[in-house]
């Protein structure tokens, strides 16, 4: 529980109403409750503001409070991400190894770290300080973890991954499995090895069930403050660059190479063997099929520039309803 003044000042802004109004959680806006802080981080949420049952509301207009009580911020969504820091509820592990967890005599386990009920540890493991290792979890042999990471469960980490500081990889996730290498003589398919890693940087986040494979002689390589959603798949050799969101089910093929900071949307992806620029963006179910230069917004299948794309499709349009009319035509007229 906080008050509404301590709050304000953890958002650095501006009381509207009773500073010593007691919250005790958060709430949407359009499902406001009473003793907890809203907000409106969009326009097409304003008509909500007199309608909010919730005790007072974060803003940036003053005028949407109308005498309500709330904080009137620079950047609502920023506001409520500290806010939701303040009141999550803690699921902290406990330090220590669960007596049920196998840690293999040559791994280094270094200070305050939790490992879970059933996990493996393999020999020559590396695990920083600080690190939680959740339930059921495989870390096989020669794998580096930094410090502050956070492993949930039911992750298998294959050999030698090295994933960096302050990570975060939620559950179900399998990452350095072998990538999808073979080539086929006379109708046989003949199995590549797969004898490179993945490589992970700091403050990457990893939803559930993603999949990342490990390289074929290089590494697969996922650069810093990377962020990807559940369902993602990486083959080997892809390059991600820093910064990179992936939406849902996102897909990257084989030696693709990501530029920084691109934006896919969910189910979009790229083939293998082609360079994405910084910055590029991916609308949802955007295929990209070759090079494509950065900071462009890109859609369809193959993915081009969404003006063009935007344009063919009006002329689609166009074509399809010409076509109705000469059908028309036809019909009257020649038959």
């Amino acid at each position: 529980m906080a008050t509404l003044e301590e709050l304000a000042k953890l958002v650095q802004g501006t009381i509207v109403g009773n500073p010593e109004l007691l919250i005790n959680g958060t709430s949407a806006i359009e499902d406001g409750k009473a003793d907890t802080i809203s907000f409106i981080g969009y326009k097409k949420y304003n008509h909500y503001a007199p309608l909010c049952k919730a005790s007072a509301i974060i803003v940036e207009d003053k005028d949407l409070l109308n005498n309500l009580n709330g904080i009137v911020v620079i950047s609502a969504q920023e506001a409520i991400v500290k806010i939701l820091e303040y009141f999550a509820p803690k699921y902290k592990q406990e330090v220590g190894i669960h007596k049920t967890a196998q840690v293999d005599p040559r791994a280094e386990i270094g200070k305050n770290v939790s490992i879970g009920p059933n996990s493996h540890i393999g020999k020559d493991v590396l695990i920083g300080d600080k690190v939680e290792i959740g339930a059921n979890n495989i870390i096989e042999s020669g794998t580096v973890i930094g410090r502050n990471s956070i492993l949930n469960h039911n992750i298998h980490l294959y050999h030698k991954t090295e994933i960096g500081e302050m990570c975060i990889i939620h559950s179900g996730s399998v990452i350095g499995a072998d990538g999808f290498g073979f080539f086929t003589i006379k109708d046989k398919h003949i199995k590549i090895p797969q004898n490179g890693k993945v490589v992970i940087g700091k403050s990457v986040e990893i939803g559930a069930n993603c999949t990342f494979d490990r390289g074929t002689i290089g590494n697969t390589i996922i650069k810093d403050f990377c962020k990807f959603d559940n369902g993602v798949q990486i083959g080997h050799n892809a390059v991600i660059g820093e910064g990179c969101l992936m939406a849902g089910h996102v897909t990257i093929g084989g030696s693709t190479k990501i530029g920084d900071y691109c934006v896919f949307g969910g189910q979009a992806g790229a083939i293998d063997h082609i360079k994405i620029g910084d910055k590029a963006m991916f609308a949802c179910y955007t295929a990209a099929m070759k090079d494509l230069p950065g900071e462009k917004i890109y859609s369809g299948a193959p993915a081009r520039e969404i003006k063009e794309k935007n344009r063919r499709d009006a002329v689609y349009v166009e074509v399809k309803q010409l076509k109705k009319r000469l059908k028309i035509f036809e019909d009257k007229y020649l038959n």
